[in-house]
C-alpha cells in the first residue's frame, strides 16, 4: 500500500513526535528530506533536545539531508532494511552531511 507522503510528513510524523517526544529526541539530529516528483516536497525534522518538530520547507542547518524521488521513497518506507542500501548504492537515495545519521531514521518511522 502506497504511503501518502504529504500526509506522512504534514500530519503523521508531527503527531507521533508529539506523542513520543523523549524517544524522538534520543535520535539527536536534524534532518532535511527533499522528495522529488509527484506528491513530494521538502521537510525539516528536528529530533534534537530543542525539538522534536517537523515542518515543511528547508530552513538549513540539517545534520543529514536526504534526496529521493517519491516513487523510490515508497520503496524505502515500505522496507527500509532491504531497500535503503540498494537505493543508496544505485544513486537513487542521495545522502549529504553525516551519512551515519541516515541509519537512525528507521527509528523515526517506527514511532507511533
Amino acid at each position: 500500500m502506497a504511503v501518502d507522503i504529504q500526509k506522512l510528513f504534514n500530519e503523521e510524523i508531527p503527531a507521533s513526535l508529539a506523542k513520543n517526544t523523549a524517544a524522538a529526541q534520543e535520535i539527536g539530529a536534524k534532518y532535511q528530506f527533499n522528495i522529488t516528483g509527484e506528491g513530494g516536497g521538502e521537510w525539516f525534522i528536528d529530533l534534537t533536545p530543542s525539538g522534536p518538530k517537523a515542518a515543511a520547507g528547508s530552513p538549513g542547518g540539517a545534520d543529514c539531508t536526504l534526496t529521493i524521488a517519491s516513487e523510490d521513497f515508497q520503496k524505502l518506507y515500505e522496507n527500509p532494511d532491504a531497500n535503503g542500501m540498494t537505493l543508496f548504492f544505485s544513486g537513487k537515495l542521495k545522502v549529504a552531511g553525516n551519512q551515519m545519521l541516515a541509519m537512525k531514521l528507521k527509528k523515526l518511522f517506527q514511532l507511533k
